[in-house]
Order: C-alpha cells, then sequence, then structure tokens
C-alpha cells in the first residue's frame, strides 16, 4: 500500500485526505462519478497478475519525492532507438500504470463511507467557524464601546498605583543599602565591647543582604568592604584568643569560641590556640627573666632584648636566681592552669552538645559537630605532652644558665622544692614523669651535695675531736620530729617554701593543684618566713637538784678550759651558710627553770651536741631525698657514711683495745668486727700525707675517705675517781645507740623513697651497721670493768693462800672480803656518775656482768696457779665463793651471776676420776690450757697416778694443738 502511494505521487495523483487539503471552498470539492468508478470497476482484472504486475515496478520509483520519472525514463533509453521496443516498453508501462491506478480506485471504494462522513464533518465545522465570527464581531464592538466608557483618568490611577507600588519597594531597598554602608560603625563598637559572635553574626547577615542587592553598582564595593571587615573581625578573634593563654575567663572564651563556631573555623582555632600556647610560655619565660636581668643590671640597655633566652639566663645575678625562678614557674603556672581550664571548658560544653545533639534530628550537622569535636579533643591531649615539653626545656635552660653549686644548702634546698613542685604540676598536668628536669637537677643535686657531704663529714670529724662528751640537755620528750629538719615528715610540704622552715598545715584533702588552685592563688608563691625559735623547743631547762650545782654547771659552760674555741660559737660553714650544732650556751641554762627537766629523768635521751648535729644533718639530707627522689640512693648512702664514721669514731675513741680479744670471751661479734673493718677500709683515710707517686685514681678514692678522728685532749679516760672517764663513755656509746635508734625509726620513710632495685643495700646497711650500734657497749664498757675492780691485787691474795690444809675451815679466806670492797667501791663510784649521767639499765647491767665475769674469771685463774691443794682445800675454794656470792647478790640484781658455774665447775673437777675427768676436759673447752694442766697436776697422788696425767696432760695437748 505504501509504494501505491508513493507511486501516486509521482505520477502527480493525491491521496483523498491531502485532496481536501488543496481545496479552497466546500463548492470546489469534487467526488469522482460513479461512472469513473465502474469503468475502472469492469475492467477485467486478474488480481495475482495486478499484483505482479505492481511488483514489477521498479523500486526508484517508490524512491523520494524529487525523484524526476521523465528524466529517468529518458536516461534509459539506448543509445540506438528500435521503435519495436519502446513501444513494447511503454504498453509495459502502460499496464502498470493500469494495474496502479485500478488499484487506486479499489482503494477509494473501499474508504468511501469514511470520506463521506468526513466530508459531512468538515461542513459542520464550517458552519461552526462562521458562527464563531459573528460572535467575535460582535465582542469587538463591545469592547469599542467599553473603552469609550472609561476615562483616561481612571486608567492613570491604575498606573499611579502601580508605580506607587514599586517605588515602596525601591525605598525599602535604599533604606536597607544605607542600612549596609552604615554597618561598619556598628560593628567597630560591637568589637570594642569584645562581642564577637554579635559582630560576625551581624557581619555575615550583611553579606547575605547584599547579594540581594548584588544589582546596585554601590552595593559591590560595599562587598568588598564587608569582607575586609570580615578579615578584620577573625585577625581581632585571633588576638583575642592569644589572650587566653595567659588568663583564662570563661565568658571570654566562650564568646570566642561561639566567633569561631559561626565561621565554621573551629579545628582552625584549635590549631591558632597551640600555637599561641607556644608562643606564650616562650614570650613569658623571656619577659620574666629580662626584667631580673635589667633590673640587676641597673641600667635599660636595649642589648638584653636581643639576646637569646638560653644567653639571657646567664646574666641572672645569684641574689635575684631564686626569686626569678619562683616568678618564672608562676608564671609558666598560670599559663597550664589556663590549658586545664581550656579542657575543662571542651569537657562540659562537649557533654551539652552530645545532650542537645540527642534530642536533635539533623544527622548530617551532627556528623559534622562530632568530627570537630573529636578533632578538638585529640587536639587537646595531644597538646599537654607538648606544652610540658616545653615548660621543662625552659626551665632546664634556666637551670644550666647558672651553676647552683654556689648557693647555700637552704636555697639550694628551696630551688630543689621549687622544681619538685613544679614536677608534681607537670605530673598532674599530663602524667609526665618529667625525664627532662629530672635528668638535669640530679645531675646538679649529686655533683652539689657530694661537695655538700664532703664538707659535711669533714666537719663532723672536727665537731668529734672536739667533743668533750657531756651530755647535751634535752627534753625527756624529745622527738627527732621535733626538729625543723623532720617536719616536712608530720607537715604537708608549703610549695615552694624551703622544708626547714614550712608553716603547719591541717589540709589533709587530696586534691590535685589545679583544683585547689583553680579559683585563684599560685602553688609557687614564696610565703612568710618562719623563724626556727617560735616552733623548735626541744633543749630543756635545767633541773639541777641543788644550786651548788646548777653553779657548778654554769661554770663547766663557761671555762676555757673545758669548752673549745670551735664550740662555743656556731659554726658557719663557708660555703653553706649552715650552723648545724645548737650548743648549750651559759644564757640558755640559766634561762630554764628547774622544774622543766632532770639528768636523772629515767626517760631521757643520752645524746651530745655532735649527735644531735649528725641527726639534723640526717634531717636535712632527708629533706633533699624527700624534694628529689631520683637521688635518693646517693643521699641514703651518704646517710650511711654520717653513722658509718660517728659508730667509728666511738669505737676508735672508746672501745678500741688490742688486749679485749685476747680474753676469748667474743666481746666484739664477728658482724661488729666486718662492719669496722669495712667502715676503715671504705671511708677511713688512714695516710697521713698524700702520696705524690700516687695514681690519679688513688688521689680520687682518697678524696672519697675522711681522716680517722682523735679524741679531745680535754676528755680524760685514766683517771679511777671518774671509773677511766665511764660518764664520757656512757655519753658517747648511748648517744650511738640513740642515733641508731632513730635509724630505725626513720627505716620505712627510706625504704619508701629508695628505688627497687638499691633496696638491698639499704637492707644490708640496716643488718650489718645500725643493729651492731648496741654492740659496741660490751667492748667499751669491758674496758672501765677490766679497770674498776684491782684484779692483780685479788691473785696476789689469793697467792699468799694455804690451800693444802688438813681441816675443814669455817672462815672464808681475805681475798674475798678485798674483792668484795673492791665491788663496794665500784659500787659508790657508779652512784658517784649516775649524778653526772643517767646511766641506762642495759649500761648497768653490762658494766657488772662484766665485772662479775672477770672477777669469776681471776677466781679461776687465782685457783689455777694452786701448786698444792688438798680435799679440804677445795672445800675452802667452794666455802669463799659461796661467801662472795651471798655478798654479791646484796650488790646488784643481776640474776643469775654471771660465769657462776665456770668457778664452781671447776672447783668440783677436783673430785672427778680418771675416766671422768678425760671426758671433762674434752667437753670443757672454756678453760685455758694453763688452767686444766694445773687441774691435772694438783690431783696428781690424790687420786691420779702419773701415768693417768701424762694421758690426761695428752689429752689436753691435743685440744690446744688447733689454737696454735
Amino acid at each position: 500500500m505504501q509504494k501505491i502511494k508513493s507511486l501516486m505521487t509521482r505520477q502527480g495523483l493525491k491521496s483523498p485526505q491531502e485532496s481536501l487539503s488543496d481545496l479552497g471552498a466546500i463548492e470546489s470539492l469534487r467526488v469522482p462519478g460513479k461512472e469513473e468508478f465502474r469503468e475502472l470497476r469492469e475492467q477485467p482484472s486478474d488480481p495475482q497478475a495486478e499484483q505482479e504486475l505492481i511488483n514489477s515496478i521498479e523500486q526508484v520509483y517508490f524512491s523520494a519525492d524529487s525523484f524526476d520519472i521523465v528524466k529517468y525514463e529518458l536516461e534509459k533509453l539506448p543509445p540506438v532507438l528500435n521503435l519495436q521496443e519502446l513501444e513494447e516498453y511503454r504498453d509495459k508501462l502502460k499496464q502498470q500504470q493500469a494495474a496502479v491506478s485500478k488499484k487506486v480506485a479499489d482503494l477509494i471504494l473501499e474508504k468511501q463511507p469514511a470520506y463521506v462522513k468526513e466530508l459531512e464533518r468538515v461542513t459542520s465545522l464550517q458552519t461552526g467557524l462562521q458562527l464563531a465570527a459573528v460572535i467575535c464581531t460582535n465582542g469587538r464592538r463591545h469592547l469599542n464601546i467599553a473603552k469609550e466608557g472609561f476615562t483616561q483618568a481612571s486608567l492613570g490611577l491604575l498606573a499611579n498605583q502601580r508605580k506607587r507600588q514599586l517605588l515602596i519597594g525601591l525605598l525599602k531597598s535604599l533604606r536597607t543599602i544605607k542600612t549596609l554602608q552604615r554597618t561598619d560603625v556598628r560593628l567597630s563598637e560591637m568589637l570594642e565591647e569584645e562581642d564577637y559572635p554579635g559582630a560576625i553574626q551581624l557581619c555575615l547577615e550583611c553579606q547575605k543582604a547584599a547579594s540581594t542587592f548584588k544589582h546596585y553598582s554601590c552595593i559591590s564595593e560595599l562587598n568588598s568592604k564587608l569582607q575586609d571587615t570580615l578579615e578584620q573581625i577573625e585577625e581581632q578573634l585571633d588576638v583575642a584568643l592569644s589572650k587566653i593563654c595567659k588568663n583564662f575567663d570563661i565568658n571570654h572564651y566562650t564568646k570566642v569560641q561561639q566567633a569561631y563556631r559561626l565561621l565554621g573555623k573551629t579545628q582552625t582555632a584549635m590549631d591558632q590556640l597551640h600555637m599561641h600556647f607556644t608562643q606564650a610560655i616562650h614570650n613569658t619565660v623571656f619577659q620574666v627573666v629580662l626584667g631580673y636581668v635589667e633590673l640587676c643590671a641597673g641600667n635599660t640597655d636595649t642589648k638584653f632584648q636581643k639576646l637569646q633566652y638560653k644567653d639571657l639566663c646567664t646574666h641572672v645575678t645569684p641574689d635575684s636566681y631564686i626569686p626569678c625562678l619562683a616568678d618564672l614557674c608562676k608564671a609558666l603556672w598560670e599559663v597550664m592552669l589556663s590549658y586545664y581550664r581550656t579542657m575543662e571548658w571542651h569537657e562540659k560544653h562537649d557533654n551539652e552538645d552530645s545532650a542537645s545533639a540527642s534530642e536533635g534530628s539533623n544527622m548530617i550537622g551532627t556528623e559534622e559537630t562530632n568530627f570537630d569535636r573529636g578533632y578538638i579533643k585529640k587536639k587537646l591531649e595531644h597538646g599537654l605532652s607538648r606544652i610540658w615539653q616545653d615548660v621543662q626545656l625552659k626551665v632546664k635552660t634556666y637551670l644550666l644558665g647558672t651553676d647552683l653549686s654556689i648557693f647555700k644548702y637552704d636555697d639550694f634546698i628551696f630551688v630543689l622544692d621549687i622544681i619538685s613542685r613544679l614536677m608534681q604540676v607537670g605530673e598532674e598536668f599530663c602524667g609526665s614523669k618529667s625525664e627532662v628536669l629530672q635528668e638535669s637537677i640530679r645531675k646538679q643535686s649529686v655533683n652539689y651535695f657530694k661537695n655538700y657531704h664532703r664538707t659535711r663529714l669533714d666537719e663532723l670529724r672536727m665537731f668529734l675531736e672536739n667533743e668533750t662528751w657531756e651530755l647535751c640537755p634535752v627534753k625527756s620528750n624529745f622527738s627527732i620530729l621535733q626538729l625543723h629538719e623532720f617536719k616536712f615528715m608530720e607537715q604537708s610540704r608549703s610549695p615552694s617554701v624551703s622544708p626547714s622552715k614550712q608553716p603547719v598545715s591541717n589540709s589533709s584533702k587530696a586534691v590535685t593543684l589545679f583544683e585547689q588552685y583553680c579559683s585563684g592563688g599560685n602553688p609557687f608563691e614564696i610565703q612568710a618566713n618562719h623563724k626556727d625559735e617560735e616552733t623548735e623547743d626541744v633543749l630543756a631547762s635545767n633541773g639541777y637538784e641543788s644550786d651548788e650545782q646548777e653553779k657548778s654547771a654554769y661554770q663547766e659552760y663557761d671555762s676555757d678550759s673545758d669548752v673549745p674555741e670551735e664550740l662555743k660559737r656556731d659554726y658557719v660553714d663557708e660555703q653553706t651558710g649552715d650552723a648545724p650544732v645548737k650548743s648549750v650556751s651559759r644564757e640558755t641554762l640559766k634561762s630554764r627553770k628547774k622544774s622543766d627537766y632532770s639528768l636523772n629523768k629515767v626517760n631521757a635521751p643520752i645524746l651530745t651536741n655532735t649527735t644531735l648535729n649528725v641527726i639534723r644533718l640526717v634531717g636535712k639530707y632527708m629533706q633533699m631525698m624527700n624534694i628529689l627522689k631520683p637521688i635518693a640512693f646517693d643521699v641514703i648512702h651518704f646517710m650511711s657514711q654520717l653513722f658509718d664514721y660517728y659508730l667509728y669514731a666511738i669505737y676508735t675513741f672508746f672501745g678500741r683495745n688490742d688486749s679485749l680479744e685476747s680474753t676469748g670471751l667474743g666481746l666484739s661479734s664477728s658482724r661488729l668486727r666486718t662492719t669496722l673493718n669495712r667502715i676503715q677500709e671504705s671511708l677511713i683515710d688512714l695516710e697521713v700525707s698524700a702520696d705524690p707517686t700516687a695514681t690519679l685514681t688513688a688521689a680520687e678514692e682518697r678524696k672519697e675517705k675522711v681522716p680517722s678522728p682523735h679524741l679531745s685532749h680535754l676528755v680524760v679516760l685514766t683517771s679511777g675517781d671518774t671509773l677511766y672517764g665511764l660518764a664520757e663513755r656512757v655519753v658517747a656509746t648511748e648517744s650511738l645507740v640513740f642515733l641508731a635508734e632513730q635509724f630505725e625509726f626513720l627505716q620505712p620513710h627510706l625504704d619508701a623513697v629508695m628505688p627497687a632495685v638499691k633496696k638491698p643495700f639499704l637492707q644490708q646497711f640496716y643488718s650489718q651497721t645500725v643493729s651492731t650500734a648496741s654492740e659496741l657497749r660490751k667492748p667499751i664498757y669491758w674496758i672501765v670493768a677490766g679497770k674498776a675492780i684491782d684484779y692483780e691485787q685479788m691473785l696476789l691474795l689469793m697467792a699468799n693462800v694455804k690451800w693444802d690444809v688438813k681441816e675443814i675451815m669455817s672462815q672464808h679466806n681475805v681475798y674475798v672480803d678485798a674483792l668484795l670492797k673492791e665491788f663496794e667501791q665500784f659500787n659508790r663510784r657508779l652512784n658517784e656518775v649516775s649524778k653526772r649521767v643517767r646511766i641506762p639499765l642495759p649500761v648497768s647491767n653490762i658494766l657488772w656482768e662484766h665485772c662479775i665475769r672477770l672477777a669469776n674469771r681471776t677466781i679461776v685463774e687465782g685457783y689455777a696457779n694452786v701448786k698444792k691443794c688438798s680435799n679440804e682445800g677445795r672445800a675452802l675454794m667452794q666455802l669463799d665463793f659461796q661467801q662472795f656470792l651471798m655478798k654479791l647478790e646484796k650488790l646488784t640484781d643481776i640474776r643469775p651471776i654471771p660465769d657462776k658455774e665456770f668457778v664452781e665447775t671447776y672447783i668440783k673437777a677436783y673430785y672427778l676420776t680418771e675416766n671422768d675427768m678425760e671426758r671433762w676436759i674434752k667437753e670443757h673447752r672454756e678453760y685455758s690450757t694453763k688452767q686444766l694442766t694445773n687441774l691435772v697436776n694438783v690431783c696428781l697422788g690424790s687420786h691420779i697416778n702419773k701415768k693417768a696425767r701424762q694421758k690426761l696432760l695428752a689429752a689436753i695437748d691435743d685440744i690446744d694443738r688447733p689454737k696454735r
């Protein structure tokens, strides 16, 4: 069908629909007549033949409209024309045309009813159009009438109203533009009022409004001006942010954070804040040090301002060093406190924002806020260690700028206390152990303390050599905690106040420094010094029993011959300025009342001025150790040397006697001997002068040692009336025991600060040195016991006794009475000494034990000198010894009597048989070879023959051989 239509088009034929469109008027339309249709219909038809004719038509005839059929056919003609062929071809084309025409006619007839119907509809449409034309004509006519009925004034009124509305809108726009032009004035006022959020909010609103009126030419200039104003606000906001670093204000910081939040730059603000804190630390320390340097320089020379901080620190004078350090730490505290409060502010507001976000529904905004909060939190946490590191480096640089060895001890302790408090601040600030500061201050402290300790050891030697071993009267309730040097053990240390001058504090709350000083104050504030005399009251008042004793005591302290010149003044060290000894002056004694103290009080401690000096030194050492725990081992080692030297001096002055060990009584234990040997090898310099050929190492080792002390010539130990210096011996020995007790008291504190790896040293010091102090009593008091009784005279009296009597005697010998008189005299002298110095019960027992033991051994030695002895003589020996014991028990309370069995067993051994005596000799090796030999010789002839005698002597020789 499509091919037929295309072919009709090529032949100039049109479809019925296309033909209708070409009709000018309905009258010009021509419908094919019935004759034409009938003619076409009546033509013979063979549908198959017709279809074949149509199919035989060349395809080119069905191509585009621009196809020229005539031209195509003419071009197909051969160069030489054949009429017959042309006619045949023409007939063929006519047949094809007739087939197409017939096909078209069939199609037209097929669509005839639809064509008629459509034609009717077209006719109806034409009628409607004619009616519409009439209506339009009438409408135009009526519109012309209406136009002529309205006046020009009415239309003008409407136009003016419209113009008025436009002008009102324009006026509003102009007023808005005018307001925008004047915004910079209001912004300046808000910036002066530090209303940064309001200024930014106003500026952003103005920018939004300006974008609405951007079609005005004046707005483009205003836009650039507002942008400049916004940048200016950001600059001032950055300046306001920097003020937070030194003086945190909640309201101020809240405004700044709100402003940055409006700008959408909270992360940038946090980065800037950390830069400001770093800059604040540098500027703060520089300005503090510069102020002191310029103040001490006394001029306004600007050369110091051009120096680097490290070089500037070297210009700080010693007088201004500590105040400058305190102010430096105070300033740095303010910076760290501001950072601490900044973190508190963010934690508080993060919680509030989280609570408000959980109630909202804007998920995108919540995610952005959470991201910002996470970034800020991590930034602040990371900044803790960074800021503390900067603080440590600045303080370390300041410390290295001056040699701390030039300072006195109290000043050095003051410096350590400030640094210790700063390290405490750092630990609370970020949990850091302050490795930078610890290492720096530790090196300087160890060097300082070595020199200080060496000076104190030399000073201790001087005092020991000038000590007269007189009792230092302290109160009966004396405790080392009453001394200023030990106040730190009872009281909470006041920040940056020298530990020896700390006020009493009742605060026991476990609060951090940041919590304590968050609302005000400063942990490095220097408080007023407290005088020692206002709180320390350890010296006892005078308690002598009579005015004569009091006068004698005053004369003793007033006599130039009794008190060395060195002890009449407070020894002041040129380097440290310390006055370690609190001497008991005449004025001090006279100012005391008799009722306050008695030298004979049972519980009054026995110590000397030198002992008190050592205790004070221990307190000072512990102050340094408590302030700077990293050097605890070095300090405790030096403390042990103080005790070692004091113990060695007491032994050297009062206990060294080569004849002691020859008694075989074990007066000095192996532990004591080991301790004394160790002290002598490690601490005592036995060389009088330095050897010029000695190596450098040997010279360095000698620097660590101290010459052996020498007893003062004022101390007399050879007078029998004073029991050979018993009072001085008691004061010296018991002061050592008291010192050991104080070390025992301090052991828990020392153990708490001692590093774990060094604790074996501390345990060894206590177990091998401190615990041996009381063991010195035996060798020291043995010397007194050995001289208080005239044992040689007793031996002479015993040698004159005849022991080979033939009858039992009822009267004891004279030597017993002589020995008892010696003990009675010893008891009287002991009572006289006790009036000067309280003799503790352990001392009294040791003295009596030594004297009795020596007496009993002298008795055995006297019996061993007997050449001949009968059974009655042995009975007399028992009688003498029983008489001695009976009288002796009335003089002393010691029970049992020492070495009582030693004498009785020796007397009873005379009656043993040969076999029993041989076994007895092997079992009792406490007797000397001489005593055993004499026992065998005396028994010869009575119940032991010569053969048995030889056998027993051989047994004695076997026992004695390993001893040789």
